[in-house]
């Protein structure tokens, strides 16, 4: 072993069990024995880290921070002894003591830190940093709670608290000195200054001490490890004693009840003013602690703020960071007395934005009463910021006042933020070829003929270490076997591949490691779900966030229709299909849940039909998270990925299911797009309509009845959400018939095209019925998915974002 002999790794381990928990390792439980091994190995992670940030500062080098409410990390464990080179070692440690590795892996909680795609494609850029050298802070929060632990009872989701912290925390590091302090509410008024001018003062605040825990991001086969940081929001004082004493409990309690809820829960339900009042407070609590703290470093060494954008980037990710242009502008001018003007070069210099989506729901807007009596300061500095926006449009477009208005950053009442990333940037960047293209000549076109300069594409990626090293052991393998190890840092390696798809052997060990996958896969679903699956069966699956866009609804519509030609026809020639779908809906999105409840409900039947011979199993993987990922991906046979076309901006769970040998059956959107031009048409299955046909469908009008009364088996799943087969006792579904083919609660019928793309998506599954049964061209066709991902990789992301958005320098760091 390169750092740690496993004679000194045992011992070590040994003697954390006693120091820790006063047990010999016969007595350790799991947890117990999974945080005595994480103490061990962080020996040699300190010594990286504190060597990479010495490196750092001594060199002065630029940072990249990378501002996200989301870090979907995964398990730390696995994937640092991939990248420190030490997984098989460990693994034979643990095995020479007697004790099953997976059973010490599998004990580790995943952090509650994200829910999505762009959480974790925030993870992904985080370890490519490090791997490629490139000086990197991630920042956010250190949530309590995370997201939420979902748990289905009788069918129905259920949100629990996700508790990860529960038994400790072995990675991260609290550094009390870091703190600062956070403001909310209060007034502000001017006061005169001693060079006559004056200077804004905040007064009657409420405040909350953010204290940073940091994380190590390590790097793979070298010396760098970066730092996740994320805040934690603690009260300025611990109690007010006077309050307490004079019988004033709730007073007393105040400070710490704000500071609690602050970094309690990711994505509090907003449907109440409440929860928007928290969400608001979450943001700016994580994006000023983060540049407070940044300002402070920099001026260690710096006295002139011009030099900030060689020193500093800030990358927002996503509108929820994009209070970052306002809040630098603060602490330049308020706290450094930096002038104005300077100080708006200076923060357009630095600050970068992604935008993450075409939903107009997500380009987040706030109400300017709320924005303004929580964030006093900031509003009055969004208010001068738009007001010489305004003067720079008028002076370009005259009098054109509509065109004015849709631009401006506050109207109507509401503070459009996206629209503040991009003035207060000088890159905005979209997240796969046809997302920028949208964004360019649709949904951001005003801003881009304004400032064509800044927008760019930066087309999205995923880590191979993550995503087949530590989730693929088998497939890895073979792949080091035929090509090498070079792919593991340059996944355009994996192109060497192609040529194997026509060896008999290496189809056959390829398609024997994807079956041992999917038998791994089956035992896990019989032991947790109580449901018996065929290995032999298509394993189709569809795991992402459930939102109607998504289309889970045609999936299982689909299931609904295979279930019922198999009961008029039980002796159906099909290929037998398992359908399994992991997902969370949002607390608040009751019609995402229903389409969850509507899933486990046909599962119930379509299980439990002996009739249909086993030819279609329906699965619901509660809890759906990286380490639940990290099963199913390396198992699918098929890649769900059926957006409407023009609403998902890019997708990464494409890309993942992509490099471990599974076809994609998806519409031309978001990143399908780049991946049907790598692999070819003959290897992937796309139906459904173009973002341009939607578009013109939108223009033209739809009517979902016709498409009813066209196709027959549409007809009967619509008919069979009504008509009892899935819901005896009620009319659960009814919204969900309504939804599609009326509209409901003012939403447009079939709002998501479900119905117009059904009859595309079924005839697209026979194609993948068809392929199934030629087993050698299924081989071809998976293993030219994995031969040509090689453009999918976040290194190749990251490389870009550092060279043509950062300018960011390789730092290798000696040991």
């Amino acid at each position: 072993m390169s750092f740690i002999e496993k004679d000194v790794l045992k011992e070590m381990i040994r003697e954390n069990v006693k120091t820790l928990y006063r047990k010999t390792l016969e007595h350790a439980t799991p947890e117990e024995l999974y945080q005595a091994a994480v103490f061990a190995i962080r020996d040699v992670i300190t010594d990286k880290w504190m060597k990479t940030h010495d490196e750092y500062y001594e060199r002065d080098v630029k940072v990249v921070y990378y501002l996200s409410m989301e870090f979907l990390m995964g398990r730390f464990f696995g994937n640092a002894l991939i990248n420190l080179e030490m997984f098989d070692e460990v693994k034979e440690v643990f095995e020479e003591l007697g004790i099953d590795y997976n059973m010490v892996e599998d004990a580790e909680p995943d952090p509650g830190l994200g829910n999505g795609g762009l959480g974790r494609l925030a993870a992904c850029f985080l370890e490519s940093l490090s791997t490629l050298s490139l000086p990197a802070y991630g920042c956010g929060i250190r949530y309590r709670y995370g997201i939420f632990e979902q748990r289905i009872e009788n069918g129905y989701q259920v949100e629990a608290p996700d508790n990860w912290l529960e038994n400790g925390d072995p990675w991260g590091i609290k550094r009390n000195e870091y703190a600062v302090e956070v403001k909310f509410g209060g007034n502000v008024r001017a006061v005169a200054d001693d060079k006559g001018g004056y200077k804004m003062v905040h007064e009657n605040f409420q405040s909350v001490t953010a204290i940073p825990y940091d994380y190590p991001v390590i790097g793979y086969g070298n010396n760098t490890v970066n730092t996740l940081r994320l805040w934690e929001a603690k009260p300025k004082t611990r109690l007010d004693l006077k309050s307490f004493n004079e019988g004033n409990y709730q007073k007393a309690a105040e400070e710490e009840m704000l500071a609690n809820t602050l970094s309690d829960v990711l994505y509090p339900a907003d449907e109440h003013i409440q929860g928007k009042e928290l969400r608001l407070r979450q943001q700016y609590f994580f994006v000023s602690a983060t540049i407070q703290r940044v300002i402070a470093r920099f001026k260690k060494m710096h006295t002139d703020f011009n030099e900030l954008p060689k020193k500093v980037a800030f990358q927002l990710n996503d509108t929820h960071p994009s209070m970052a242009v306002a809040e630098l502008m603060r602490v330049l001018v308020d706290e450094n007395d930096v002038p104005w003007e300077q100080a708006w070069d200076i923060t357009r210099k630095v600050c970068a934005y992604t935008n993450h989506t075409i939903l107009s729901e997500a380009l987040e807007k706030w109400p300017m009463e709320l924005f303004s009596r929580l964030l006093p300061r900031i509003y009055q500095i969004v208010e001068e910021i738009n007001r010489r926006f305004m003067i720079e449009l008028t002076e370009k477009y005259g009098n054109d006042h509509n065109k004015i208005r849709k631009m401006a950053i506050i109207a109507d009442g509401q503070i459009r933020m996206a629209f503040l990333a991009i003035v207060g940037s000088h890159s905005v960047n979209g997240v796969a070829a046809l997302h920028t293209e949208i964004l360019k000549n649709q949904e951001l076109k005003d801003f881009y003929e304004l400032y064509p300069e800044k927008f760019n594409n930066k087309t999205n990626g995923i880590t191979q270490r993550r995503w087949l090293v530590h989730s693929n052991r088998e497939l890895a393998d073979l792949i080091d076997e035929k090509i090498g190890k070079g792919w593991v840092t340059d996944l355009d390696e994996l192109q060497k591949l192609v040529p194997y798809a026509e060896d008999a052997d290496f189809r056959n060990r390829f398609m024997e490691i994807k079956r041992d996958n999917k038998v791994a896969l089956a035992n896990y679903i019989k032991e947790t779900k109580g449901i018996d699956v065929n290995p032999d069966s298509i394993f189709d699956i569809q795991v992402k966030r459930l939102h109607e866009y998504k289309r889970q609804l045609l999936n299982i519509l689909h299931v609904i229709g295979l279930y019922n030609q198999l009961k008029m026809n039980p002796g159906l020639d099909m290929v037998p299909r398992t359908f399994i779908f992991g997902a969370k809906a949002a607390a608040g999105y009751r019609r995402a849940k229903l389409i969850i409840k509507l899933i486990n409900a046909v599962a119930d039947v379509v299980n439990n039909d002996t009739s249909i011979n086993g030819k279609i199993k329906v699965v619901f993987m509660e809890n759906y998270r990286v380490s639940l990922a990290e099963k199913l991906i390396p198992a699918a046979d098929v890649s769900e990925q059926i957006s409407t076309a023009g609403k998902e901006a890019s997708g990464t769970g494409n890309m993942k299911f992509m490099l471990n040998g599974a076809l994609t059956i998806g519409t031309m959107d978001g990143a399908n797009v780049e991946i049907c031009e790598e692999v070819g048409r003959d290897n992937i299955f796309i139906f459904g309509m173009s973002a341009d046909e939607v578009q013109q469908k939108n223009i033209d009008g739809y009517d979902p009845w016709m498409v009813y009364n066209m196709n027959q088996e549409v007809r009967m799943a619509l008919t069979s959400l009504i008509d009892g087969t899935f819901d005896p006792d009620t009319n659960l579904f009814r919204e969900l018939y309504d939804a599609l083919l009326t509209g409901f609660g003012g939403s447009r019928a079939d709002e998501y095209y479900v119905l117009e793309d059904y009859a595309d998506y079924a005839r697209a599954h026979w194609d993948i019925d068809a392929a199934y049964r030629d087993q050698e061209r299924w081989a071809r066709m998976a293993i030219m998915n994995t031969a040509k991902s090689g453009k999918f990789s976040s290194d190749r992301t990251i490389r870009q974002y550092a060279n043509e958005i950062w300018n960011l320098p390789t730092v290798d760091i000696e040991l």
